[in-house]
């Protein structure tokens, strides 16, 4: 991101990004510290073109129209949960490897690792 377009956080992935990047168990000893992941969350969140997306009166009704869709299920609620917070907000495109998120066609994605492994 060059930092001219708005962009937004969707708070779960917050809470995601700084559980993944300081797990022992998947890093070893590269785990991000607590201080460091956290110094991270908080550059980000602090530009002035970031805004973080949390739950609107309409998120009900989107997150169970995306809950009860065959294949979500288990972690791919957590996934919905995501997806219904960018359609509540109005969100382009949502910037992810993750292939579950085609459960949600309202929600376009977009790959940036594909971009970088093109070039």
């Amino acid at each position: 991101m060059d930092g001219s377009r708005d962009w937004a956080l969707p708070w779960p992935c917050c809470y995601e990004f700084f559980g993944v990047a300081t797990n022992r168990r998947l890093w070893k000893e590269e785990a991000t510290s607590a201080e460091d992941a956290w110094r991270q969350l908080n550059n980000w969140i602090r530009t002035p073109v970031c805004r973080l997306l949390g739950e609107t009166e309409e998120f009900l009704n989107v997150l169970e129209g995306f809950l009860v869709r065959p294949g979500v299920h288990g972690p791919r609620v957590h996934d919905a949960r995501i997806a219904a917070l960018c359609c509540t907000h109005g969100v382009d495109s949502l910037w992810t490897r993750d292939r579950d998120f085609s459960l949600f066609p309202e929600l376009r994605t977009h790959n940036p690792l594909r971009d970088k492994l093109l070039r």
